[in-house]
């Protein structure tokens, strides 16, 4: 399959998530690297965006709230190349009533090949990664190729 470049500036467009049991660990991970996230553009769901924004007293477009839908609006926005890269700090061991749009929002990141930081160590990795600092050459997948094939005459 034939693929495109998508290029990411320096500055990026970081979607960053978090569930309730998790809110705590993303806020801690967020205040250690306030001085890197200082230096992109910030959108979260709703109260995680709230707690961000409180907390490092920097802008943070804020979204809905997941089960409200903040999900699936970030999935547009990667979509629509609006999202370079998402934390999104899930919590595995407990059941969630949006869980098909946590698939879905990993799922669409997979798709348009968004770098994903679900814990806190992979968090460390991206943040720490020296294409934070640069631009980056994201390859994407000829998807309209796909669908064409699928198309009958």
């Amino acid at each position: 399959m034939d693929t495109n470049i998508s290029g990411t500036p320096h500055r990026k467009k970081i979607a960053l998530v978090a569930h309730d049991n998790k809110k705590r660990d993303l806020l801690e991970w967020a205040r250690f690297n306030r001085e890197l996230l200082s230096r992109h553009t910030l959108l979260a769901t709703g109260t995680t965006g709230t707690l961000l924004q409180n907390e490092l007293d920097l802008p943070v477009h804020r979204l809905k709230s997941g089960p409200l839908g903040g999900d699936q609006q970030i999935g547009a926005k990667i979509c629509e190349g609006e999202v370079d890269f998402l934390i999104f700090f899930w919590d595995p061991l407990q059941p969630h009533p949006h869980d098909t749009d946590v698939k879905a929002l990993l799922r669409i990141a997979v798709v348009w090949n968004i770098p994903v930081a679900c814990n806190r160590a992979s968090a460390d990795f991206m943040i720490s990664s020296p294409l934070m600092s640069e631009p980056y050459q994201r390859q994407l997948p000829d998807y309209l190729e796909l669908v064409e094939r699928k198309v009958p005459p």
